[in-house]
Order: C-alpha cells, then sequence, then structure tokens
C-alpha cells in the first residue's frame, strides 16, 4: 500500500494516462560495478505511484549506453519519445537531466513534446511543468549544466590522460614479454622462456618474410608463446599456440622496438545517414600519432628492423600492387620477379605466366598500355633467366665454401633454437609440478576432496613433463650430429655451387632469397631495333654490373613466318580479328608454335607487330562485298560472279579467301546498269564470255 503524496502540479487529467521510468548509465562497467546508481533510478517507480499514478513504465533498456554526441542509437530514449509524442504520458521521471540527455538537441526534443502533450518532468527533487515559465528556465538550466557537466569531465580526463601520455608513463596493457618494475618503469620479463619466445618470433619472421610462414612454423612445431589472458579483473600470462593475427599483432606492435606510443587509433565523429556517429580511425604510423617516443625502453628489435618489418608486411599485399623485393619470397617461375625495373620510364617489371599450364615467365612493363597506348619492354623470361643465372654463378660461386660454412654454423643455429626453446618449456613444466607436489604434499590426506583434485593437478604436470621430455629425445634423433663425412659433403657442395644451383632439388623459393640476398634490382633498357637487350645489375653494397643478349621472343611471334605478318598488316586496315583468322586459316597457315589461328592469336600478334587494327570489322561505305554488292544491286550473287568473270566488273582482293573488294562507283556506271536492266526485262544476261574479235559488243 502506497501513501499518496499528490502534487498541485499533477491533474486529473495526468493520472489518466502512465508514469515512465527512464534509467540509463553510461557504460557496461558503471552496469557492474555501480549498483547503487541503479538502485536509486529503480526506486522511482515507487515515487510514481507515491504521486499517484497506477500504471508505471519502467524504460531500462539503456543501461550501458552512453548519451553523448555521436553515441550509439539509444532504443529506450526512442521509445519514450514516441509514447510522448502519441499522448500515452502523464509524467516522466528520471534521476537527474543527465540521464535523460547529454546533448541539447535530445532534451530540445523532449521538452518540445512535453510542453505539446502537456507531460511533466520529474527528478528525484521535483515535479517540472513546461508550460509554466519558471520550471521551463530550470529545465533548460539543468539540461545545459548537464551538457557543460559532461564536456568539462571529458575534457579533464583528456587532458590529464594526455599530459600523462606525454611522460610515457600512461600504460593499460603492457604486451607479452614486458612487465613494469617496482618504480614503474617498462622492463623486460624476466622470465628467460618469454624472452626467447618473443625474440624467436622475430627472428623466424626475418627469416620467412611473412606473417602467415611464420605462423605455420610454430603450428607445425607446435611451438608456444605467451599471450595475455583477461580473467574477471585480472590478466595474467599463459602459453598457447599462437594464431596468426596475434603473430601480426606482435610483428606490428611498435613497443618491441622500444618506443612508447599514445593515440595510434582515434575516436573522430562523422555524419552517416544525416546522423553524427563515432568512429574509430585507422591505424596511424607510430610516427604521427599525438605521443611518440623513441627509445623508451629497451626493446626486442631496434626502430630500423621495424620499419622494415612494416614495409614487408605492407608489401605482402598482393592488392596493393606491392614492391616483391620486400615481400614474401614465393613459387612462382620467375626468378627476377619484383627485382626488373624498365630503364625507359622507370616503373616496376611485371610478371604473367604463359603456356599451357601457365609456368612460362614473362617480364613486361605496363607503360601507357592503359592509358590506351603500348607496352614500354617485353619479352620472354626462360631465356633471360638463364642468362641471368650465368652472370650470377660467376659472381658468387667462388665465395660457395664460404656459403657452406654458414650453413653448417645456419643448422647448428636452428637445431639449437628449437632445442633451448622445448628445454626452457621443460624447465617451466618441472617447476610448476614440484610447486603441485609440494601443494599436495602439505594438504591433511584426511581432506580427500582437497587432496584428491591436488593430486589430479599434479599427475596432470607430470604427464607434460614427460610429453616434452618424449618431444626433446625425437629432436635428438632425428637431429643427429653431423658426422665428419656429412662436413665433407657439404664442403663438396660449396665447391660447386653451380650443380646445387641447377639440382631439382634446389627449390625456386631458395633461389630467389639468395638472389635478393646479393641483389638490389636489375635495370633493362632496349635498343632501338627492339632486338637487344640491356641489363644492369645493382648489387647489395653499391657494385654494378651489366650485360646484353638478344631479345628473347615469346609465344607467336617467336616463329611466325614474315609474309604471314605482311598479310595481317594488310587485312587489318579492314577487317576484324576473326575473319583474318579465317583467312589464315583457309591459306594453312600456322602461328609460330604450330597452332591455328584465332582471334585471340591475331590480337597478340598485332600488338606485337604494333600493327593497327580491332576485334570488329570497320566497313568503307564505298567498298562492298560480294553479298553488299548483290544486296546493293539487287541481284543475286552469281550475277555477280557472272560479271565479273566476263571483265565487265571489277574487283579486289587481299589475298585468296578473302572478302571481295568491289567499289561502289564501279555498280554505278551505265555498263552493270544496262546488264542489271536486261536481267530484269529478260530474266537473263546477255551472253558473255567470248572474246572473239567479231564477236559484237555486250552493251552499246
Amino acid at each position: 500500500m502506497h501513501t499518496l503524496h499528490p502534487h498541485p502540479k499533477i491533474t486529473p487529467l495526468h493520472l489518466q494516462r502512465k508514469a515512465i521510468v527512464y534509467l540509463r548509465q553510461s557504460s557496461e562497467r558503471q552496469v557492474q560495478r555501480h549498483t547503487e546508481s541503479q538502485r536509486l533510478q529503480y526506486a522511482l517507480a515507487d515515487r510514481a505511484r507515491a504521486l499517484g499514478f497506477e500504471q508505471v513504465d519502467i524504460i531500462d533498456t539503456d543501461l550501458g549506453r552512453s548519451a553523448a554526441i555521436g553515441a550509439v542509437r539509444r532504443e529506450g530514449f526512442e521509445r519514450l519519445i514516441a509514447a510522448v509524442a502519441v499522448g500515452e504520458v502523464g509524467l516522466v521521471l528520471s534521476l537527474e537531466a543527465s540521464r535523460l540527455s547529454r546533448t541539447d538537441q535530445d532534451w530540445c526534443r523532449l521538452l518540445e513534446l512535453c510542453q505539446l502533450f502537456d507531460t511533466l518532468i520529474a527528478d528525484a527533487d521535483s515535479v517540472y511543468d513546461v508550460n509554466a515559465c519558471d520550471d521551463q528556465l530550470v529545465l533548460g538550466i539543468k539540461g545545459t549544466m548537464s551538457v557543460a557537466e559532461l564536456k568539462m569531465l571529458h575534457q579533464r580526463m583528456q587532458q590529464g590522460t594526455e599530459a600523462k601520455a606525454r611522460r610515457g608513463a600512461l600504460v593499460r596493457l603492457l604486451p607479452p614479454g614486458y612487465i613494469r618494475d617496482a618504480s614503474g618503469q617498462i622492463v623486460k620479463d624476466p622470465d628467460q622462456r618469454v624472452q626467447q619466445a618473443i625474440q624467436q618470433v622475430f627472428r623466424i619472421f626475418r627469416q620467412k618474410r611473412s606473417i602467415r610462414q611464420t605462423f605455420t612454423w610454430f603450428q607445425g612445431r607446435g611451438l608456444e608463446l605467451p599471450v595475455n589472458k583477461h580473467h574477471e579483473a585480472t590478466t595474467r600470462l599463459v602459453w598457447k599456440v599462437p594464431s596468426q593475427p596475434f603473430i601480426g599483432s606482435m610483428l606490428h606492435n611498435p613497443c618491441y622496438a622500444g618506443a612508447y606510443v599514445w593515440g595510434q587509433r582515434q575516436t573522430e565523429l562523422v555524419v552517416v545517414e544525416g546522423k553524427l556517429t563515432k568512429r574509430i580511425s585507422k591505424w596511424q604510423r607510430p610516427e604521427d600519432c599525438r605521443v611518440f617516443i623513441p627509445n623508451h625502453h629497451e626493446g626486442y628489435i631496434d626502430w630500423e628492423t621495424f620499419e622494415d618489418n612494416l614495409r614487408i608486411m605492407h608489401n605482402n599485399a598482393t592488392k596493393t600492387d606491392p614492391d616483391e623485393t620486400v615481400g614474401a619470397v614465393r613459387a612462382g617461375k620467375a626468378l627476377l620477379a619484383g627485382l626488373l625495373r624498365c630503364g625507359h620510364c622507370g616503373r616496376k617489371m611485371h610478371v604473367s605466366y604463359w603456356g599451357k599450364s601457365g609456368t612460362s615467365p614473362r617480364y613486361r612493363c605496363k607503360g601507357t598500355f592503359d592509358a590506351g597506348g603500348t607496352y614500354c619492354v617485353m619479352f620472354g623470361g626462360a631465356g633471360v633467366d638463364r642468362r641471368f643465372t650465368q652472370e650470377l654463378l660467376s659472381v658468387i660461386s667462388p665465395l660457395g665454401l664460404q656459403a657452406s660454412l654458414e650453413a653448417l654454423e645456419g643448422l647448428k643455429q636452428r637445431e639449437h633454437e628449437q632445442r633451448q626453446t622445448l628445454e626452457h618449456k621443460l624447465a617451466q613444466l618441472q617447476y610448476e609440478a614440484q610447486r603441485a607436489f609440494e601443494q599436495y604434499n602439505e594438504v591433511d590426506p584426511r581432506h580427500r576432496l582437497v587432496a584428491a583434485e591436488l593430486e589430479r593437478r599434479w599427475n596432470a604436470k607430470l604427464e607434460e613433463v614427460d610429453t616434452v621430455q618424449a618431444t626433446l629425445a625425437a629432436l635428438s634423433q632425428h637431429q643427429r650430429a653431423l658426422t665428419d663425412g656429412d662436413r665433407t659433403t657439404i664442403l663438396r657442395l660449396g665447391e660447386r655451387f653451380a650443380d646445387v644451383w641447377d639440382s631439382p632439388h634446389c627449390p625456386m623459393e631458395l633461389r630467389k632469397t639468395i638472389i635478393r640476398t646479393v641483389l638490389r634490382e636489375v635495370i633493362v633498357n632496349e635498343d632501338v631495333a627492339g632486338e637487344r637487350l640491356r641489363f644492369v645489375m645493382h648489387w647489395h653494397g653499391g657494385s654494378h654490373t651489366s650485360f646484353d643478349m638478344p631479345k628473347p621472343q615469346w609465344g607467336i611471334a617467336e616463329k611466325t613466318a614474315p609474309d604471314t605478318i605482311e598479310l595481317i598488316r594488310q587485312m587489318a586496315v579492314r577487317y576484324s580479328d576473326e575473319e583474318i583468322a579465317r583467312v589464315l586459316n583457309k591459306h594453312g597457315r600456322r602461328t609460330g608454335k604450330g597452332n591455328r589461328w584465332t582471334t585471340n592469336r591475331v590480337g597478340a600478334a598485332r600488338r606485337r607487330y604494333v600493327i593497327d587494327g580491332r576485334r570488329r570489322p570497320c566497313p568503307d561505305p564505298e567498298v562492298f562485298s560480294l553479298q553488299q554488292a548483290a544486296r546493293y544491286c539487287g541481284v543475286s550473287s552469281t550475277t555477280i560472279k557472272r560479271l565479273v568473270a566476263s571483265g565487265v566488273l571489277k574487283r579486289d582482293q587481299v589475298a585468296p579467301w578473302a572478302p571481295w573488294e568491289i567499289k561502289r562507283a564501279d555498280l554505278e556506271s551505265e555498263v552493270i546498269r544496262q546488264a542489271v536492266a536486261h536481267l530484269q526485262a529478260a530474266g537473263k544476261l546477255p551472253v558473255v564470255g567470248n572474246d572473239s574479235a567479231t564477236q559484237q559488243t555486250l552493251f552499246t
């Protein structure tokens, strides 16, 4: 039973309608932790009943939603506005004005509707009638104070946050591999296993030059990395086999390069469909952020390596027309992919693959082709790769012995890294197993429920220890120590570096890696005649060498007969590629590879020899084909043929089987007109074909 406390501003008309209690808190954190505020807001329902309202609705769907500018749409507030607009609401209750709105626009919209439909507004202190001048003034002041309060609080918090960030002291969550010492400074995690794992990520990436390949390296070996795991209100470090996004986030994090960065992603207001919306901006370069402090703490890599890693990852995206010299090495057959640069226009040359199996490389510079022009330089890749290999081996073969020695050291290093990772993991597991045993040993045996659980944990740790020990044992058997004979074999391979390079067992990825290790880029120029190519090799270290070679041909142009090209040139003036292909096939002509001619092959031949043409015919209104001439004269094709055979009508033909070319002027001559008129009158042509000197002329 609620005690009624009628208010003089509440009339019977108001009581006939319902009261709405509106609840709101700005964030999920407030909903979870500030429960007292919720209790006070829900208690407003009792106050509404005490004021005499029998029907009281509570709208609490906006708990955890901000009312600031650009915030997400508030469904609860929209329901409140809709109910007021249909005249169903007599009273709107909220704990304070800031619960209803944090923007002038929403506040004014609510006041306008309440004034129009005679709806009262109440808070924890009083009841307000918007139609009363004094109450409207008080509500306006409270709304303005609510908006100003939000802006002031946000400004103060932002200034404090930024001031702390500029000192490099604002860190919400450190990435794995870093902790804060007693003085609050960022230092490396003292756990040697953590440090070794983080260093291994960057080392493997420098070898693989790809996030995906680095991820598969760890995934294939089952090696774990430290990750931050959130549990309730705390964050702890756990070991897990990494995911690909986790590897990418580590490589993109400037903290590992010893830099402090704040404000890489900012919140900005944008207009979407006429409404202000908050949006998180894209990741910015560390140097462009609001706070950037290099050499802030000890890094796992230096800043130059970090920037080079970013460049590699950016160019690995194939959709951005990457610079392949810094991207991941791929398995394509083009040995110089990403290294060639056109000496005429300076563009990077692209690779396309040709042939039935799609593995024959072809290098080309697009030039102005995309703008309707022609390719700048284009040539087959197989011959160039073979010639380039000769130049490369002549330079690096004397260093083969040194490469063999480095390969031995690299093999030892890889074995040592994998073994060291497992040994660190084994040491930690043995510590955890010993700790689990000590906890089990200290428990009262009579407390069986606790003892059983501690025993289960101890056994689980022992099983993990056995698994890692078995893996180490298997690794020792698989990666046996190199014998003197093995070392001798590897050194001999270094002396025969060229044979190793040409071996079918040498993967293309390894060859490309070697080339990119010693070469920066290769500049190619074509002579005026288009018959020779000149290559200038820019080596790492500043040296330059060059060589010349005949320009290799590809596809059709490799062996196409000159008379065939000339016929294509003559027909391309008027006829389409399809018609040209038909005529060439009628003549029994073939492409350089012995294939029948098609529309695409004719088009490729035209582009190769810079022959103007078109895929569709370009008719000349003054020149007719056989069928067109027959239609123009209103006779059959046979009649036109008889007129041509008699020598009365002239016709041209580029080559046998090519379309006839009959001029309009010849069809309109008096001789042809009389012949057509005689045909239409007598039903047949005059006698033709007798060349006797005594024979009268056919036409007068």
